[in-house]
């Protein structure tokens, strides 16, 4: 066991959102120190972990990128290793790096109110540069930026029959370089994000690609470059350019997704009368392309320059919607009857969603369970003091939301001190509140997770409103004293 190393806040996670949380504080917050615990031995969480072909994001650079640092490349919509370069270049510019400890895996986090601080314990990881095993670190406020889903596993069902595959199984999620499709039957199981990104990307080089689903998913396409925003920055300075360009696509975002919400039957027959323009008046789009929920039920999936389309159009790829029966020798046998034969199987089935990534939260010897807590402001649990999570939108881009997170915490740390405080606390008054689920999805694992997750209310400051404007002014400018916040000197 190491010595006990205090910071006046650590971070946990070195992702977009742990260095966004970094970056704020140092601008906000210059008094307070702090270090980052990063369980890899990489920065970047996502966008170093995910290596299969054609990762990208799945919406624009514009409003994914930070407010404090403008997106100049031409693509707007990005693949993660100009994303990757993006965060390393956002960690050197802001003299980051000597801030990460890499290899510590956040085991426990434990509150003393006697001591007005947490006590955070790590297990050492193969990037860890120490002779320790464990390491503890104590501080006056925690901030979790560890993402939603299990960076260990993804989600794959129990298919009969796996074993006699003789072919190649892999969760892109485990994606490694030495895996090769030049020439060969690829079938992709799953309909979400992962899988439209793959397939186009697949199909250049192999035999045939299937996407194999259950059931459709919205698909919309829309251009790799943005040129309005490429035309700005060639005539205007590249942080006013990036300002204006990043408020007209979070305004369109707010429009369409208002519009789906208010019009839905509208919305999905206009979606779907997209696709019917791409793929011609031949392609079956009722069946491949037309969902049996709402448009925002679950996220959209987006293509970018029509590349799904192109795959399908060329006979490079292929849709089949039906139900698997199990895998044969040689590739799955559907519950129709037909056969997809296959060298290689891509699950693109899914994460598993792990809420403040499985750490074991003491609260004044009290382990905290999440599933009984309420969320404050969509980023504070009620009854668990000085710590906050950074949570992006479900309706639009992640980064958007935890930058307004980082704001609110660095104002909170900058009053607390203003006014000798030393613990915020939500606090639930009303113990009979009726409770929605934390995160209004009805995607595969969101579902699955569904009893380890926190809920929320059905009114501010306990309801997330998935909605940038209304929280620029709640979380931004909004008082930090009101009736559920508990300060104490």
């Amino acid at each position: 066991m190491g010595d006990i190393q205090h910071f006046d806040v650590v971070i946990v996670g070195a992702g977009i959102s742990g260095i966004g949380s970094a970056v704020h504080l140092q601008k906000k917050c210059p008094q307070k120190s702090y270090v980052i615990l990063e369980g890899r031995a990489r920065l970047g969480g996502t966008w170093d972990l995910f290596r299969y072909p054609g990762i990208r994001s799945d919406s624009d650079m514009y409003t994914l990128g930070y407010v404090f640092k403008p997106w100049t490349h031409e693509n707007a919509i990005a693949d993660a290793p100009t994303i990757l370069e993006y965060l390393k270049e956002t960690t050197a510019e802001n003299r980051i790096n000597d801030k990460i400890r890499y290899g510590r895996q956040v085991k426990t986090a434990s509150w003393s109110s006697d001591d007005c601080r947490w006590t955070v314990t790590t297990q050492l990881t193969d990037g860890a540069s120490s002779s320790a095993t464990e390491e503890s670190f104590t501080c006056g406020f925690l901030h979790m930026c560890s993402g939603y889903y299990n960076y260990d596993e993804g989600y794959t069902p129990d298919f009969e029959g796996r074993d006699s595959f003789t072919g190649q199984v892999v969760h892109p999620q485990k994606w490694t370089s030495d895996i090769n499709y030049d020439g060969k039957r690829v079938v992709v199981i799953g309909s979400g994000a992962t899988a439209v990104t793959l397939i186009p990307e697949l199909a250049k080089t192999a035999a045939h690609v299937t996407m194999l689903q259950r059931s459709p998913t919205y698909v919309v396409s829309r251009p790799a470059k943005d040129k309005i925003a490429n035309w700005l920055r060639s005539v205007l300075p590249d942080k006013v350019a990036y300002f204006i360009t990043r408020w007209k696509n979070v305004l369109m975002q707010q429009y369409v997704y208002k519009r789906c919400m208010q019009f839905p039957a509208a919305a999905k027959e206009r979606i779907i009368n997209m696709v019917r323009d791409e793929m011609g008046p031949e392609y079956d789009v009722d069946t491949h392309f037309t969902p049996s929920y709402n448009p925002w039920d679950q996220r959209l999936c987006l293509v970018p320059d029509s590349d799904l389309f192109e795959s399908l159009k060329s006979g490079s790829a292929s849709i089949v919607t039906d139900h698997i029966d199990r895998f044969t020798e040689t590739g799955i046998l559907l519950k129709s009857g037909e056969t997809l034969e296959a060298d290689l199987i891509v699950t693109a089935t899914g994460l598993q969603l792990q809420f403040l990534s499985d750490v074991q939260f003491i609260v004044d010897g009290k382990l905290m369970k999440s599933s009984e807590a309420l969320v404050y402001k969509g980023m504070m649990l009620s009854d668990v003091p000085n710590m906050a999570l950074s949570m992006g939108y479900t309706n639009a881009s992640w980064t958007l939301k935890c930058d307004l997170t980082c704001d609110y915490i660095c104002r909170m740390l900058n009053y607390m001190d203003q006014n000798n405080y030393q613990k915020c606390t939500p606090r639930n008054a009303n113990i009979n509140m009726e409770r929605e689920p934390y995160m209004g999805l009805s995607s595969g694992y969101v579902a699955r997770a569904a009893g380890q997750l926190p809920g929320q209310g059905l009114h501010p400051p306990w309801r997330l409103h998935q909605n940038y404007l209304k929280d620029i002014v709640m979380l931004r400018h909004g008082k930090l004293k009101d009736e559920a916040m508990e300060f104490s000197p």
